[in-house]
């Protein structure tokens, strides 16, 4: 039974900060003045001694994370995923992933999540530019569940790790797989007709698309892939062998993010028609978040119409 998660990403998160501290007493949380919104908010009453609020500077945050990462330090560096994948990408790149050293980057509000505040703070473009940087490790969960697993994992990672998050509630899937494991993705759904692929908040739509298509007799997959890089080429592969037609579905832009990752293993490995449900390489405007997701084409029914698409149904 699919059902609306309890706690949103961003909940989880934070309470997993406090209850992890005691496991990685070198953990240092560092946040852009967000932390009401990061839920970091927890984790400075408790620690405060631990906790630094850098203001709106970024760039700044990310340099003192490789300082402190440099003497053995464990930091976390928390903003939205737009500051983060964007203002300050050049010293996360230089100072953080050329250097290799462990820093987490909690990406809050990522996609169209901050929705009201528009296209300056909504962030369509990340999982392209994480994945295309040397050495970093590229998560997005599935609901909230799944930030507990993907934050042990990221702890415990050698090198820089991006943490993409969605700000609300949304469906529950994980529930379905074991735990998170870095560089594979799961089943959510059983299927033989086509094979949809999902990404954060997208997997959740993929399930609820399943059973749309399931009252037309189309038998759907649904996997979840929230771990990007390195992603699971085998998985991959084995759906489109077995099903014949893969759908991706991703709260992004149709460049650079899971469609493009998901099409170079297809082209490899296991050639086979394909659809992406993804931004039209376009900004968004303010908004609700779902009248926003229905309008750049990532409601249910987009992907029910994909799926139709690429098995030639109408």
């Amino acid at each position: 039974m699919f059902e609306v998660e309890k706690k949103s990403m961003r909940e989880v998160y934070g309470d997993c900060l406090i209850e992890m501290f005691s496991d990685y007493p070198n953990l240092v949380v560092l946040d852009a003045d967000l932390s009401g919104s990061t839920m970091t908010k927890g984790f400075s009453k408790k620690y405060p001694e631990r906790f630094f609020n850098v203001g709106v500077a970024e760039q700044n945050m990310m340099g003192m994370a490789a300082g402190l990462a440099a003497v053995g330090m464990l930091p976390t560096v928390n903003s939205f995923s737009t500051f983060l994948s964007m203002r300050c990408v050049e010293q996360f790149r230089q100072s953080v992933a050329y250097t290799n050293l462990k820093v987490v980057v909690g990406g809050h509000y990522g996609g169209m999540s901050d929705s009201h505040d528009g296209p300056t703070h909504h962030c369509t473009e990340d999982l392209g530019i994480i994945r295309s940087i040397p050495n970093t490790t590229l998560i997005a969960p599935s609901d909230g569940e799944e930030v507990r697993g993907a934050m042990k994992v990221a702890f415990d990672c050698d090198g820089p790790v991006y943490l993409r998050m969605c700000r609300n509630p949304v469906l529950a899937v994980s529930w379905k797989n074991d735990g998170f494991q870095l560089g594979k993705g799961y089943e959510v759904v059983p299927g033989t007709d086509v094979t949809v692929i999902g990404v954060g908040i997208m997997v959740g739509r993929a399930v609820q698309a399943s059973q749309e298509l399931e009252k037309e007799n189309i038998s759907c997959r649904v996997l979840a892939m929230p771990s990007l890089k390195p992603i699971d080429r085998d998985i991959i592969a084995k759906a489109a062998a077995e099903t014949g037609a893969i759908v991706t579905a991703e709260e992004h832009n149709m460049y650079g993010g899971l469609g493009s990752a998901v099409a170079e293993v297809i082209v490899e490995e296991a050639p086979v028609p394909m659809e992406r449900v993804a931004i039209q390489d376009t900004f968004a405007e303010s908004g609700t978040y779902e009248g926003l997701l229905e309008k750049y084409g990532l409601g249910v029914s987009h992907v029910v119409a994909a799926a139709k698409k690429v098995l030639k149904r109408k």
